[in-house]
């Protein structure tokens, strides 16, 4: 009797540590978001909505507006998944149709797992001595300033870098589809291609879609990378080649710099942005990954 008394009060103390973590948890997270919220107070105040609207960016003028860096925000996150989805798309059908098991599997599975687990600044060196060259060439044969940095080598980066986390989401989607679904339109004449493109592909779509947000949210947050290779212009870019600033690389060029002020404010409430549409995106692919749970798969 001694001893269930003192096993259920160890479950109890276990289980109230465990809810105290999860609450701290939560709590961090709105100790974060207040606290940036407090910092951003002067600017909210002098520019209010209007800072999300204006394109200046005068730290001498003390103007400040946070629209080139939305824009290059979304650009570069935006094309870094137009880019990366044939290859995420190409990596889960292999690993969770064409070959779910085995050696070969195995060590696929293993290097997309290293791959996310590579430091940013690598992919942002890789990028800047190997890529912007090249990319510096093809600028010069389309007959484009040759600047090499800019919104196309950020994005290739960016890609490079959230195709485990997409390919890996799919993937799980994708072995989630019922046997008996396949099998009945192998029985009805249907090809592997037939059955990937009308019985996979739609069963998994609401799971690809998760992954391709939560890649997004990514992507969206991704600083020391882009910062290296996006060419730090704080313009509205106009082309896809053209260098331009991310709210994570503008707050990455200039908070060292920053004086104490409207200046520093701003970077907060730039930061504060980025927190909120990260949070959202995040969100939003968490929300998606539990209906398809719920509804089994559906």
């Amino acid at each position: 009797m001694t001893t269930t008394k003192t096993f259920n009060q160890r479950d109890l103390i276990f289980k109230k540590g465990i809810a105290l973590n999860a609450i701290g948890i939560v709590v961090l997270l709105a100790v974060i978001f207040v606290t940036i919220l407090f910092s951003s107070r002067e600017s909210i105040s002098e520019f209010g909505l209007g800072f999300v609207f204006s394109q200046n960016w005068d730290p001498i003028g003390l103007n400040f507006g946070a629209l080139p860096f939305i824009v290059g925000t979304m650009l570069t996150s935006i094309l870094a998944l137009l880019i990366s989805l044939p290859f995420s798309l190409a990596i889960a059908l292999l690993l969770g149709e064409y070959s779910p098991k085995g050696k070969f599997t195995g060590f696929v599975r293993s290097m997309i797992e290293l791959m996310a687990g590579v430091p940013s600044v690598i992919f942002g060196f890789w990028g800047l001595y190997y890529l912007v060259p090249h990319i510096r060439n093809l600028q010069m044969a389309l007959g484009i300033l040759p600047y090499g940095v800019g919104i196309f080598a950020s994005s290739v980066i960016l890609a490079i870098m959230i195709i485990p986390y997409s390919s890996s989401v799919a993937r799980e989607v994708i072995t989630m589809v019922p046997r008996s679904l396949k099998e009945a339109a192998y029985s009805l004449g249907s090809t592997r291609f037939e059955v990937i493109t009308k019985v996979v592909l739609p069963y998994a779509r609401s799971g690809i879609i998760a992954g391709i947000l939560l890649s997004l949210g990514r992507a969206i947050g991704e600083t020391m990378a882009v910062t290296m290779l996006i060419g730090n212009n704080n313009e509205i870019p106009k082309d896809i080649f053209a260098p331009a600033n991310t709210m994570a690389s503008v707050i990455a060029n200039e908070f060292a710099e920053a004086q104490a002020g409207l200046h520093m404010s701003s970077l907060f409430e730039i930061g504060l942005l980025l927190f909120i549409i990260s949070i959202v995106i995040n969100l939003i692919g968490r929300l998606v990954i539990h209906s398809i749970n719920k509804s089994g798969g559906k």
